[in-house]
């Protein structure tokens, strides 16, 4: 396989990088990364000791006492500049998360789009940080409120986005005036050195100190150094709920700040007016796509009793016709899930379908040959089950998908809300009256509710996120900015005495 999109983002063969992005001293230890579409071992990285830690917080630290001081619009004009770079490197970082993550390569073009989207957004972003004016019950006083920035950002990705979800943080989080700490999955490292890599071009070209964005490398314990640490003003999490909630109750044991993108049961709705040929569509895409490792995967379609038959008979010709192979193949829609480990859990869920009394509707199974060789790849499959089956209730990060009737659009709204998690949901309707319901106060509990679009795609325009078990945090566009700063409320006299408020009196 041609892999000179590793030289062009400067990742040397046997050591990809530091684990800072930044002259430091080296643990000796790595992370070693190999491909899920071919086991190939692709490069090593520095994993993060504690003592590195704290000279990258340190860095941050006095960094940050720079770039606050910067104006909003020459931060922006930086991440500009940075959103460039990332157009000028969109082949070969595409190339690289499709390799060393396993999607497709539209999907891995995709994901850099969604960096120079975000950044072009932070771009207007920078000349839009508003505050309110306030009239005060005084007289001869002003009120207002502004935002500044917090401080040290610290971001812990995960491995199904491992570019994107950090550009969505870090693009904001630097034109509001705060320095950002990333920890990326430890299981596609070399994609978060390719990003480091690039931006520190940027930053050196702008003479801005280096602290202002670096990276550490490693497991959980090296998450940990930052969710524990006073220093580190807000911590970004995106992951299994399992361990939102671990990284949620530790930050907020310090009354830190905690922004969670936890885990999807996402349900589409399909009505009896619904186009079948968009239901095909989204479903199809929303189901396979990564593989089935998005947290906004469809997993569930929710569909009413009277086309239950032929959308499921459609369903299962289309997936006879999937391709599944290499993700740097064009040709192929499905490339293979991340690890062995996931494989296992894929493989665990199909058992789990049938004993709680599932139906195969298209068989799953794990791909053999040598095309499929990494061991990682599986078939997408289908089942008809109930909505309170255990397994069903819990998120399998796989290409499963499944089959629920209903009868009442009221049926179908309780059961796309009757699971533990709240990010994304989707009605497929014509009927103007089952759209606004599923839209209404009454409708869907999730963050994101769309009509006659998939629960897969979200645009970085609108705030990201969902909740219950999805954690409530809101990321990427519309006001989502303000997790990363604090308000601030200014009262102003310009009067020669100090009335008080409420009217109190208070006079020597």
């Amino acid at each position: 396989m041609d892999k000179r999109f590793l030289k062009q983002l400067g990742l040397r063969k046997h050591n990809a990088g530091t684990s800072t992005g930044m002259d430091s001293t080296n643990s000796g230890k790595y992370l070693q990364s190999s491909s899920p579409v071919d086991n190939e071992w692709i490069g090593s990285v520095s994993k993060t000791s504690r003592e590195e830690y704290d000279k990258v917080i340190q860095k941050a630290e006095e960094a940050f006492l720079v770039w606050r001081e910067i104006p909003a619009p020459r931060r922006g004009e930086i991440v500009r500049q940075y959103g460039e770079e990332l157009r000028k490197h969109k082949d070969a970082l595409g190339r690289l998360v499709s390799y060393e993550m396993g999607k497709s390569l539209q999907e891995g073009w995709g994901e850099v789009q969604e960096m120079i989207d975000i950044c072009d957004f932070a771009v207007g972003l920078s000349r839009q940080l508003y505050g309110l004016t306030m009239h005060s019950e005084r007289p001869h006083h002003r009120m207002y409120e502004q935002w500044h920035p917090l401080g040290i950002v610290g971001i812990i990705s995960a491995f199904n986005f491992p570019v994107a979800v950090w550009s969505w943080n870090a693009m904001i989080a630097m034109v509001c005036g705060d320095v950002c700490v990333w920890k990326p999955s430890e299981k596609v490292p070399l994609c978060g050195v390719a990003c480091q890599n690039i931006l520190r071009n940027v930053l050196e070209a702008n003479e801005v100190p280096e602290g202002v964005s670096s990276i550490i490398n490693g497991d959980y314990r090296v998450g940990e150094f930052m969710t524990k640490d006073p220093r580190v003003a807000l911590v970004s999490a995106t992951g299994s709920t399992r361990m939102g909630k671990i990284v949620g109750a530790t930050v907020a044991g310090r009354l830190g700040r905690s922004l969670l993108e936890l885990g999807g049961n996402n349900a589409i709705i399909i009505t009896p007016s619904a186009d079948l040929n968009l239901v095909l569509t989204g479903a199809l895409f929303g189901a396979v796509g990564t593989a089935g490792q998005r947290c906004t995967t469809t997993r569930r379609l929710i569909i009413h009793e009277s086309i239950f038959e032929e959308v499921k008979q459609k369903l299962a010709k289309a997936y006879g016709q999937l391709r599944i192979g290499n993700p740097l193949d064009e040709h192929n829609h499905v490339g293979p899930l991340i690890d062995k480990g996931a494989v296992d859990n894929y493989l665990h869920a199909l058992s789990q379908i049938k004993e709680q009394g599932g139906r195969m509707i298209v068989e799953g199974g794990v791909l053999e040959g040598e095309a499929y060789a990494s061991g990682c790849y599986v078939k997408p499959c289908i089942a008809e089950v109930e909505n309170h089956y255990p397994i069903v209730q819990h998120e399998t990060f796989a290409p499963i998908l499944y089959l629920i009737k209903y009868k009442t659009i009221e049926e179908a709204v309780a059961l796309q809300n009757g699971v533990p998690q709240g990010l994304s949901s989707a009605i497929m309707t014509n009927n103007l009256r089952e759209a606004e319901r599923f839209l209404s106060v009454a409708g869907s509990d999730c963050g994101i509710a769309n009509v006659n679009i998939g629960t897969s795609g979200a645009e970085i325009g609108g705030a990201f996120g969902g909740e219950k078990e999805t954690g409530g945090g809101r990321e990427s566009g519309s006001d989502s900015w303000k997790a990363y700063m604090r308000r601030q409320t200014n009262t102003i006299n310009y009067s020669t005495q100090i009335p008080l408020a409420q009217g109190i009196k208070f006079e020597l």
